[in-house]
């Protein structure tokens, strides 16, 4: 072989690599929140995608459906106040109604929130000199401790305005003094942030037992800034219970979890012991739609249409939809055994290959939903539960401190169980303070 030839053997290495890598970034680009794992803020102001559902196309009609409770302003039976307007002449012949009685009253209600005061209440302790002598004081309540002091509800409002609604400490405090006139520093917001933790930490400790220790828990995670550095939040959450964490490394789990784990497949959820594990198909249908609409492969394309079919509240006989669901795995290996090999990297494999081969290895995992009737088709109630979180990162870009997240898991870990318990929250935050 001749230096030529020697040429041509290397340029055409050369140009399958540059091609393989042309179609990798080609397909990256063409990846959006719709298709993939990427958040919807990813996607940019000129690749936004056309809103399309992953649900299949129900028979009920759109809007809310037949025994749904609407929620609407009823006229309430005793009013705070009642203004009546008078009748004076007859509107046809305009002869004097003043002394004629009234007939019935139509009645209407503006329902509207009264001017925000402070309200100051002076506690006054009695101090007595006996006849020995000797000066005798009356004790103050317990919580009252300092000549001028911001009482339960304000604190509590300062939590659920700061940790519920988002607002920054520094606009808390023109908040507060618009509103109520009530000057209050940012340090003391601050101080009544700290004092709650304090009362929430062991509510949030129960919490996590109960989580730890139910049937089937939701588990999630997400990066965020602390100090300028890259951490982690671990969300494990119910329908009834969530319970958020900080940590420095993405795989730092936690120890004495039961039952199933519903997630996403992050690979270290499975070093966990004496746990059973439901992978969201949620994620696996978005990576189904990118199949089907970059590369076109039609395995793709059945796949997609039944796993939501699975779902469905009449559920098919597990032995059919094993079947279905292992013959569509079958044709997507073979389609994949006869593609060209992708590169001459080693364990270099096409997203489609990666796909089937674990919806083929782990398809106990993927079907959970069918053998445990409390396992959900998804792993949606932990990405609710995180993206408030994300939330949080994007008003405030980072936290200063690793105490400072850890004082937010606690506090919103609480608000959350309390909003899926169906408690008011303000209600809540001040029953924990005036405890």
């Amino acid at each position: 072989m001749d230096e030529k030839d020697k040429r041509i053997k290397e340029l055409e290495k050369l140009l399958f690599k540059a091609l393989a890598r042309i179609e990798e970034l080609e397909r990256r680009l063409g990846l959006n929140s719709s298709i993939s794992h990427k958040p919807p803020s990813s996607d940019g102001l000129g690749k936004k995608p056309t809103p399309q559902s992953l649900r299949s196309k129900s028979e009920k009609p759109s809007g809310g459906q037949k025994g749904h409770k609407g929620v609407t302003l009823m006229q309430i039976a005793e009013p705070h106040h009642v203004t009546k307007h008078q009748v004076m002449t007859c509107g046809a012949c305009q002869k004097s109604l003043e002394t004629t009685p009234v007939a019935s009253y139509l009645k209407r209600q503006v329902f509207d929130i009264p001017e925000p005061k402070i309200e100051v209440t002076e506690d006054q302790a009695e101090v007595k000199v006996c006849s020995c002598g000797h000066k005798t004081t009356a004790s103050f309540p317990d919580d009252v401790r300092a000549p001028v002091q911001y009482g339960p509800r304000v604190k509590a409002l300062a939590v659920y305005l700061g940790y519920q609604q988002m607002i920054p400490e520094d606009r808390l405090e023109n908040v507060f003094l618009d509103v109520f006139h009530l000057p209050i520093a940012t340090s003391t917001l601050t101080s009544f942030h700290k004092a709650f933790g304090v009362k929430a930490q062991p509510i949030q400790e129960v919490v996590l037992h109960i989580v730890k220790q139910a049937p089937v828990k939701h588990l999630d995670e997400t990066s965020l800034r602390i100090g300028g550095k890259t951490r982690w939040l671990h969300v494990m959450s119910t329908g009834k219970q969530t319970h958020y964490r900080v940590s420095e490394k993405r795989g730092n789990l936690l120890d004495d979890v039961r039952g199933t784990v519903v997630h996403d497949h992050w690979k270290p959820y499975f070093k966990m012991e004496n746990v059973r594990h439901a992978l969201c198909n949620a994620h696996h249908l978005r990576e189904l739609k990118a199949l089907q609409e970059i590369e076109k492969e039609p395995w793709a394309f059945e796949m997609a249409n039944v796993l939501p079919i699975f779902n469905h509240p009449g559920k098919p006989c597990l032995k059919k939809a094993e079947a279905s669901y292992d013959k569509i795995v079958e044709e997507g290996v073979r389609y994949h055994e006869a593609q060209p090999p992708l590169s001459q990297r080693k364990n270099k494999s096409r997203p489609g290959h990666n796909l089937v081969l674990r919806l083929r290895d782990f398809k106990e995992d993927v079907l959970r939903f069918l053998t445990d009737e409390d396992v959900p088709f998804t792993n949606n109630q932990a990405e609710q539960d995180i993206r408030m979180m994300k939330v949080k990162m994007k008003i405030s870009g980072c936290f200063r401190t690793f105490q400072g997240a850890d004082l937010f898991c606690v506090i919103k870990g609480f608000l959350s169980t309390a909003q899926k318990q169906q408690q008011n929250l303000f209600q809540a935050i001040y029953a924990a303070i005036a405890a």
